[in-house]
């Protein structure tokens, strides 16, 4: 009983938190403009989108199977592809749930341990979380892109007046953060025996634990060069698929290929916030951030995201569904997908490895 009260809490929590990011997004605009804009755009650019979409999807499908052969396991590509599907579409029950949900539905399939499969999960966001850095990098390197302008004039050029000016002051700032990391490292091996009791420090020796283990086991894979390429290829189809969405309505038609660069790593941050499927945060942060940088109405940057993001999310809630039925046929495997307890089992048996 306490466990459904806890879940069911949990998803009211996030629908709420979901709702506040809508009214944030859409407090300030008139719905007419928006709908009359959707009415009129141009939809035959979806099925291109949703073509990078699933090309996206396929190679990360792939780029997860290499990543677990060196396990010692050879997982066929559709179970893997169905797996990471269904864990799409747990997200939108419990944000974050369908990393493990997917772990446990390919560990039924193909008869893997689940805790093996979690560390591959957890050195897989690591790769993406770099991936965006080097993505966010690129887009900033890029003279002919409006960001770039935009962070060089309104971030860039005013700091380094005023580091020209404020020598002293930088050097005190540089003194502070060496004594701050000077004290602190003093004080973990000080008290290094009360903190390996903590329960923090224990969540984040796993989580390290982990990301060692993930690492481990790219240097342990057979095609490194395979792995590198589905990278870069599935981030540049994500970025295909948001930036021909330009093209649907007249007032975002002029962004250039460069700055699709722009639009995947400010729709990145949306989907990251923990609410279902970055419903309302994706709204709020890509129309101020087309406002901010290209000067697009919060009105026509609306447009763009709810195009943008509700497509994806039909287009995901739909190939979810249909890879979850395919897996297991029915809904009877649903309740341990989303089962907190599988969880919390399945995260222990992970850092009692670990310990080991």
């Amino acid at each position: 009983m306490k466990a459904w009260i806890s879940r069911v809490s949990k998803v009211l929590f996030f629908i709420l938190l979901s709702l506040f990011f809508l009214y944030l997004a859409f407090r300030k605009v008139e719905f007419r403009e928006i709908t009359d804009a959707l009415v009129s755009a141009n939809y035959s650019w979806l099925l291109l989108s949703f073509l990078f979409t699933m090309l996206a999807f396929f190679s990360r499908a792939r780029r997860w199977v290499l990543m677990i052969r060196p396990l010692g396991y050879r997982p066929g590509l559709i179970n893997t592809y169905h797996s990471m599907m269904t864990g799409y579409l747990v997200n939108f029950a419990l944000p974050r749930a369908g990393e493990v949900s997917k772990c446990i539905a390919l560990g039924r399939k193909e008869n893997i341990p689940v805790n093996r499969l979690i560390g591959t999960v957890i050195v897989e966001r690591t790769f993406d979380l770099l991936s965006l850095i080097i993505i966010l990098i690129i887009t900033l390197m890029l003279p002919e892109t409006l960001m770039a302008t935009f962070i060089n004039q309104n971030i860039i050029d005013p700091l380094r007046i005023k580091a020209a000016s404020s020598l002293n002051i930088s050097s005190l700032i540089v003194i502070v953060i060496l004594s701050t990391i000077l004290l602190g490292t003093f004080l973990v091996i000080l008290f290094r025996k009360k903190l390996s009791h903590s329960r923090v420090v224990d969540k984040t020796g796993g989580f390290l634990r982990g990301i060692a283990d993930g690492l481990r086991s790219f240097y342990a894979m057979e095609n490194k060069p395979e792995f590198i390429f589905h990278t870069i290829f599935m981030w540049a189809n994500y970025a295909m698929m948001a930036w021909v969405i330009v093209f649907m309505t007249p007032a975002t038609s002029f962004l250039k290929l460069s700055d699709s660069l722009f639009l995947l790593v400010t729709g990145s941050l949306g989907m990251a916030a923990p609410v279902q499927g970055g419903i309302g945060a994706y709204h709020w942060i890509m129309s101020r951030g087309l406002l901010f940088v290209y000067d697009i109405p919060l009105s026509d940057g609306l447009v763009y995201a709810t195009l943008a993001h509700e497509s994806q999310l039909i287009l995901i809630a739909l190939l979810g569904a249909f890879s979850f039925y395919r897996l297991f046929g029915s809904t009877r495997g649903l309740k341990e997908l989303t089962d907190t307890r599988v969880f919390n089992k399945v995260i222990t048996e992970k850092d009692n490895d670990g310990k080991k």
